[in-house]
């Protein structure tokens, strides 16, 4: 995902429904983004990426919210990665297209935003990915 939506130094990475909060880790620590944002709803997973991030010392690069991914504001984003249910990703289509800047790539593991013409789409290891850009 982290490759195919070519992370930068300048990149500020949102992760909504970021889980353990890998994607969070390799961006800043293997791609060197930046800054990114995790929102994680669920106080398990959230508890464990929190856990995740504490032991890597991460937290000058990385920032959690245990927080409605809905809630987040992804006006500084530059990239939005996803891994969510279709019906998640339509729900979640106004807001993107509502705050996100110009120029933002989403990326979106197995599920399309329906609607949006990827800019590009592959297959990996029996998984699509969809890269958009707004």
């Amino acid at each position: 995902m982290l490759e195919l939506g070519k992370i930068t130094t300048n990149d500020v990475v949102y992760d909504l429904g970021c889980g353990d909060g890998r994607i969070l880790i390799a961006t800043v620590k293997d791609f060197y983004a930046k800054r990114a944002v995790g929102y994680e709803i669920n106080q398990s997973l959230f508890n464990t990426a929190l856990n995740n991030v504490k032991k890597l010392n991460l937290f000058d690069r990385i920032e959690l919210f245990n927080e409605d991914l809905f809630k987040a504001d992804l006006s500084k984003a530059n990239v939005v990665t996803l891994y969510l249910t279709s019906w998640a990703n339509e729900k979640l289509k106004p807001k993107i297209e509502n705050e996100a800047k110009s120029g933002t790539r989403i990326i979106s593991h197995d599920f399309e935003v329906h609607g949006w013409k990827p800019k590009l789409e592959e297959r990996f290891n029996g998984h699509t990915l969809y890269v958009y850009e707004i």
